[in-house]
């Protein structure tokens, strides 16, 4: 089935594909944090970017990405929160900036062992970002994934910048407590 909006003007079809379409691969993954299914995840892609597409001309803001992201997630909350067998949950795991630059000296080459360390630390901090309650975890993956500000997660989640700021400071709280109880350190 043909939307009519790209059949009734290709031009806007055109512009809508090259502002909307870099921004595929950070939808479909917040979408895999909300639903955690991928088909559901696809299907709620699919749904976003119709929605999108439908009234991309009432777009006034310049950034499509945080528009994007309130579109997904108001089609998450409302189609796929009834027939998903889990509840939609808010997610990310917030990296420190300065750890981030690293130290001012070379790191030790990648071994089979730090290899191995890492893939078991993302996994068990992707499980603990999946266990956060839905909006805490919402607001990190949209800050620490897609590295929206503070105003743009504001606008998607349809909260003042300061609830923001606090579900973050909260969601980072519980991430460190849950990461401190999986290695068994007292919190």
């Amino acid at each position: 089935m043909v939307d009519n909006a790209t059949s009734d003007d290709p031009a806007k079809a055109r512009r809508f594909r090259d502002a909307a379409l870099p921004h595929l691969d950070a939808i479909y993954t917040l979408a895999r944090y909300l639903l955690r299914n991928p088909a559901d995840a696809e299907d709620a892609v699919q749904e976003c970017y119709l929605r999108a597409l439908r009234h991309f001309d009432t777009l006034r803001s310049p950034a499509i990405k945080p528009w994007l992201f309130a579109i997904l997630r108001n089609v998450c909350r409302t189609e796929y929160a009834r027939r998903s067998v889990v509840q939609l949950r808010d997610v990310n795991a917030e990296l420190d900036k300065a750890e981030e630059a690293g130290p001012l000296w070379g790191e030790a080459p990648e071994t089979p062992e730090t290899t191995m360390i890492r893939k078991l630390d993302a996994a068990t901090i992707q499980r603990l970002v999946a266990a956060l309650p839905d909006a805490f975890r919402e607001v990190i993956v949209l800050r620490e994934i897609n590295d929206l500000s503070y105003r743009e997660i504001a606008e998607v989640v349809g909260a003042p910048v300061g609830t923001v700021m606090s579900r973050l400071a909260r969601a980072r709280s519980m991430l460190r407590a849950a990461w401190l109880a999986a290695e068994g350190q007292p919190t």
